[in-house]
């Protein structure tokens, strides 16, 4: 777990908000029994997750592909190669939606907007260099060249929510 206080309040905040904005179909599915806190959150979600990202073609034709995500910071992170339809996408349209699928045992649905944390021209973000050492040391030195053949994302959720029936058993995976 790599969240501070702050970031996990804020984690909380959105989780909280998000359910409560919800359609009554999904907090039928989705209640206080049946999701996560931001602290257990971010306990079970360590390492790579994979996940279902969605991104929207120029014709307005949705497009799902997959992609190693990262939860850090309250946020995920993901990358693909910078020459990819979905970085194309995203540099043009960056909204997406991403779900993070456990079998019957976990769902994360998170919308927002993507930010590029190392942009191929410019300064990159702030994050960059603790990131890249995140992946680094994750993926291997030598994996990529990580200055121009990948690019890494920030997903900014605007509304996120958690479906997690029982604890227990995330917690013995």
């Amino acid at each position: 777990m790599r969240e501070t206080p702050e970031e996990l309040t804020e984690l909380q905040a959105l989780l909280d908000a998000s359910l409560a904005r919800s359609t009554t179909h999904l907090r039928s599915i989705i209640d206080t029994d049946r999701t996560l806190t931001a602290e257990q959150l971010t306990a079970v979600l360590t390492g790579m997750r994979v996940l279902a990202l969605s991104t929207v073609t120029a014709q307005g034709e949705p497009r799902i592909s997959a992609v190693d995500g990262h939860f850090l910071h309250g946020r995920w992170y993901f990358g693909t190669a910078r020459t990819a339809a979905k970085a194309r996408h995203l540099a043009a349209r960056p909204g997406a939606s991403v779900a993070h699928l456990n079998g019957e045992e976990l769902g994360v649905f998170t919308h927002g907007t993507v930010e590029e944390v190392n942009p191929e021209t410019g300064e990159p973000d702030a994050e960059w260099p603790e990131l890249l050492a995140y992946f680094k040391d994750l993926y291997g030195e030598d994996a990529f060249d990580w200055d121009s053949e990948v690019v890494f994302y920030r997903l900014r959720p605007q509304w996120m929510t958690v479906y997690a029936p029982d604890l227990t058993k995330l917690a013995t995976e």
